[in-house]
């Protein structure tokens, strides 16, 4: 048996999918939201499993300046030159920038931090979303 909290986080972003033969290959936006949930088997002397400022402080900061309002785009997208060359805000992902890899790649920036993070949930729309957690075996 564990605790857990949890931490929505608002972010916009933009983004299109290399290879994808939809809608979604062309650039478009989303008010996003990601789901940070963090296990600990027994609580701290205050009685929690981690502050929420602390989230906010090492998390939700990191997603404001990292992924907010920024274009999230493969590095293979050749938009990347042109955008750079314009000083445009963009951030570059190895992979696809789907809701799928967004929430891997928070994840693995929140275990990087040594939270005993379970799972990170992305809403990429009011009724789409998709999530990354490590299982074990």
């Amino acid at each position: 048996m564990a605790f857990a909290v949890s931490r929505e986080i608002e972010f916009c972003y933009g983004h299109r999918l290399l290879n994808y033969n939809g809608k979604c290959k062309h650039l478009h936006g989303h008010n996003g939201i990601a789901i940070i949930k963090i296990l600990a088997n027994k609580l701290d002397d205050l009685g929690m499993v981690v502050d929420f400022s602390l989230i906010k402080e090492k998390i939700a900061n990191w997603i404001n300046q990292t992924l907010d309002h920024k274009l999230i785009l493969c590095k293979d997208d050749p938009l990347v030159p042109v955008l750079q060359a314009n000083n445009e805000l963009i951030y570059i992902m190895d992979v696809n920038p789907t809701a799928e890899n967004i929430a891997k790649h928070i994840f693995d920036y929140i275990k990087s931090q040594k939270f005993n993070v379970e799972e990170v949930i992305v809403w990429e729309t009011q009724n789409c979303s998709a999530s990354y957690k490590e299982i074990a075996g």
